[in-house]
């Protein structure tokens, strides 16, 4: 993480949801800057609940209907307002790392009848091109070692585990399905191996 001037690139973040610390880690490799929040004391005898979220613009920001990323955040943060302690890691990873500029080709092509998997591949690009070495290496810098990890992503998991992290207990976090992105999470579940009870759907 970078410190420049000696100022630590943290502070106290009030949200609707609840009162946070806001902490930013500085990637050299990409040059990019992802975020924790943290609520509450990281050290414990249970496992620490934490939500793992790729940044989407149009789901996060623009409460876009194609995907269910922005209320999974929402509810992920409820979730650890709610427990009392957790942290959230929001990495800049958009549309599952190919970038907002691709991911917005991959729209256009899912608008003429590709599916969300099948788009990617088309525009030549990893249907998910994410790692989340960077996230184990922040909840190793907040002391972390035991997580809850709020997912449906079993790929989480395992990268998780690859580095020390001990993935304790997986919980479910289905949120925001929608007519719109009903087929978008099917896919998601029966192509990409996402742990989606398909009553869910």
């Amino acid at each position: 993480m970078k410190n420049p001037n000696n100022v630590p690139s943290e502070a106290f973040l009030p949200t609707g949801f609840g009162d946070f610390r806001i902490q930013v880690f500085h990637e050299d490799a990409t040059g990019l800057d992802h975020v924790a929040l943290t609520l509450g004391d990281m050290q414990g005898p249970d496992p620490v609940l934490v939500r793992i979220h790729s940044e989407c613009l149009t789901g996060d920001v623009f409460n876009s209907t194609r995907c269910d990323c922005g209320p999974q955040l929402h509810a992920a943060l409820d979730a650890i307002v709610e427990k009392g302690w957790g942290v959230l890691v929001y990495l800049r990873q958009e549309g599952r790392g190919i970038g907002l500029h691709a991911k917005i080709q991959a729209y256009h092509l899912q608008d003429e009848g590709a599916d969300t998997l099948d788009a990617n591949l088309m525009l030549g690009l990893p249907a998910d091109g994410r790692t989340y070495t960077v996230a184990g290496e922040i909840l190793n810098g907040l002391g972390i070692e035991s997580v809850d990890l709020l997912t449906n992503n079993p790929e989480k998991v395992t990268q998780l585990e690859q580095q020390g992290i001990n993935v304790a207990k997986r919980t479910p976090l289905i949120a925001g399905v929608t007519e719109q992105n009903r087929t978008y999470l099917a896919t998601k579940r029966e192509r990409m191996g996402h742990l989606i009870d398909k009553d869910d759907l």
